[in-house]
């Protein structure tokens, strides 16, 4: 059993009810609870099914440098990355167009 949270924005209400069931909900989006590695990626499974348009982050406590390891879906200037074997997460600037003069 490991410590999970998931994060979540701009999900269909389905996900999040399906969430609901395994984890609770401690905030708008925001998803905790102890659960065994096969749940967890069940639970993922729900997250890359269900999602849609939103993006979706899911952090776990595990045997690393850093104590934890996780995981993104969808679209978001937040972009997990692997740095020399450390997860890190890369924060991409914001788009801004240029208007022609």
């Amino acid at each position: 059993m490991s410590f999970l949270v998931v994060v979540t924005e701009a999900v269909p209400p389905r996900l999040r009810g399906r969430l609901a069931i395994w984890l609770l909900e401690v905030r708008a989006g925001v998803y905790v609870g102890d659960v065994s590695r096969r749940v967890r990626e069940m639970i993922w499974q729900q997250v890359q099914g269900l999602a849609e348009d939103g993006n979706v982050v899911m952090a776990w406590a595990t045997n690393t440098e850093s104590g934890f390891d996780f995981i993104a879906y969808g679209k978001n200037r937040r972009t997990p990355i692997d740095y020399d074997g450390l997860r890190l997460v890369s924060f991409m600037p914001e788009n801004k167009q240029k208007s022609a003069t």
